[in-house]
């Protein structure tokens, strides 16, 4: 029987259209889940739109349009970015579905019969922009830091969740599980975080204030916190309260951005599903910010990429091979356009492409279209089959520890290996030769590059798989399954057919 494996991103705020930071959170997501379908996992892949909130209805109110109108709109393009880049989810979810808010309610009763919920009086600070409240020991300076944006004052009666009893709780579970969150330094900043005491969760919004939430089940003068509700939608895709909870619970990886670990999903997440006595996921994917010259990209700054114009212009795949390459899980990175168009040209352009229409127009004209049998092994193929076969012992460890980008440093290794293969054999020269010899090593060169092809776009399979499936077609050969016996040197293409010259990726001076 195949693994169940869960993996679900951050969910997407029905604020503002897609942006890098989503659109990679989606990238790295679906190589993860790519890749554990290729090692025969039964993959179950979910994300997502947040749709609740006071930023939602102040957003309506301002363009005078119903919140759900806001929604639609929102999710249309967020599921537009999920199809341009090729997304493989298997559920997307929306928080005002009818599946959600009545999990979402089931829990909320759940929780205030179990005495984890209690109303009081609240007196102190509000973040509209965070859409919580916030504590004197929040200021830097004895200044509200930016990303509060205005704070105001407010008096208010709520509903509050148990929060700061279970603190010391989740400190051991952290330390206990030093694989819990990825990368582990991540975990570290968690546990920075909970050397200071917890309040109590304020999990509710007086109606007269905020209209646009999942009404408590047992208050109906009240919504409740648009986190509170956001946090469920795992537990609602998974089937919460049926069977098929059981078959996917708990999920493997939850794959979110380091500025909403803390508090959100590594204190909050992991402190209601204590309280609901559900196991927590198993691990916790932790990614970094872009940066442009060392700042974090943001509307406010003005450094802003928006991905669909990329897409659109040089394909999903040389979108998705910049990101990965670029990007090392866990850390900031650097992006700028100069960087994609130089990976562009050069990276897959150059390397990759100009490899594939070499190897079609030479099988073309000196094969009859066919890939030929290999008849001799002289230094050129056994250097070339050597340098596989160290990489190839890499590859799997490093896509099960994440490391996409030397994973892809390894691979374009071996391009750059095929292609001096290539130059040393020179199959343009032994063309003209009729010697029985030179024919040979013809047939041997275009062999040895079709069947290296081959293996080269096996592990680029999960980031590049447009472009991967392509490569085979060309190689006359089938898309897999599973990695299983994919990575082991044959002679599977022999009488294969090769397609037509493609270019794959055309050159770009610009964008």
């Amino acid at each position: 029987m195949s693994k169940k494996f869960y993996i679900t991103t951050a969910i997407d705020y029905a604020n503002g259209s897609p942006h890098l930071g989503h659109a990679y959170e989606k990238v790295l997501t679906d190589i993860v889940a790519r890749f554990r379908r290729l090692m025969g996992d039964d993959v179950k892949f979910l994300t997502g739109l947040d749709e609740h909130g006071q930023k939602v209805q102040m957003s309506a109110q301002k363009q005078g349009v119903p919140e759900i109108e806001v929604c639609d709109r929102l999710a249309y393009e967020f599921q537009g970015l999920c199809a341009a880049l090729q997304i493989s989810n298997d559920d997307y979810i929306r928080t005002t579905e009818v599946r959600h808010k009545a999990t979402v309610q089931s829990i909320l009763q759940e929780l205030y019969d179990n005495g984890e919920i209690y109303k009081a009086e609240y007196n102190g600070f509000y973040s509209v922009r965070q859409e919580q409240f916030v504590t004197e020991k929040e200021k830097v300076g004895g200044e509200w830091p930016p990303i509060y944006g205005e704070v105001t004052e407010v008096t208010e009666t709520n509903y509050f969740f148990k929060l700061a009893q279970y603190r010391e709780w989740l400190v051991d579970a952290i330390k206990t599980n030093e694989k819990m969150i990825y990368p582990r330094f991540r975990g570290a900043d968690v546990l920075q975080f909970l050397k200071e005491p917890l309040n109590d969760l304020c999990i509710s919004r007086p109606k007269e204030r905020l209209g646009w939430g999942i009404e408590l089940p047992f208050d109906r003068d009240f919504v409740t916190y648009v986190w509170f509700d956001a946090l469920v939608n795992y537990l609602t895709a998974a089937g919460y309260g049926t069977a098929e909870f059981e078959k996917y619970w708990p999920a493997d990886y939850h794959v979110i951005g380091k500025d909403i670990l803390v508090p959100p999903h590594a204190v909050y997440w992991p402190i209601m599903l204590k309280a609901l006595d559900i196991p927590l996921p198993r691990h916790f994917l932790v990614h970094g910010w872009w940066l442009s010259s060392g700042t974090k990209m943001s509307k406010s700054s003005g450094e802003v990429v928006k991905p669909l114009d990329l897409i659109e212009q040089f394909g999903a795949d040389a979108f998705r091979y910049f990101v990965t390459r670029e990007m090392n899980v866990g850390q900031d990175s650097e992006f700028s356009l100069e960087l994609f168009m130089s990976r562009y040209n050069s990276d897959l352009a150059n390397d990759l492409g100009n490899l594939v229409s070499r190897l079609l127009n030479m099988g073309s004209r000196y094969s009859g279209g066919k890939v030929p049998a290999a008849e001799i092994e002289e230094s050129p193929e056994i250097e070339l089959k050597q340098l596989w076969f160290a990489i190839q012992k890499e590859l799997i460890p490093l896509f099960e520890d994440f490391q996409f980008h030397k994973a892809i440093d390894r691979i374009f290794s071996f391009i750059s290996g095929i292609n001096r293969y290539t130059e040393a054999r020179a199959p343009w020269k032994l063309a003209k030769s009729e010697s029985t010899e030179d024919q040979a090593a013809l047939h041997t060169s275009l062999a040895t590059m079709a069947e290296a092809l081959r293996l080269s776009v096996v592990m680029l399979t999960p980031i590049m798989p447009e472009i991967s499936d392509k490569i085979r077609g060309l190689l006359g050969t089938d898309n897999f399954d599973l990695i299983e016996g994919q990575l082991e040197w044959g002679n599977s293409l022999t009488g294969k057919d090769l397609g037509e010259k493609t270019i794959l990726f055309p050159r770009a001076e610009s964008i």
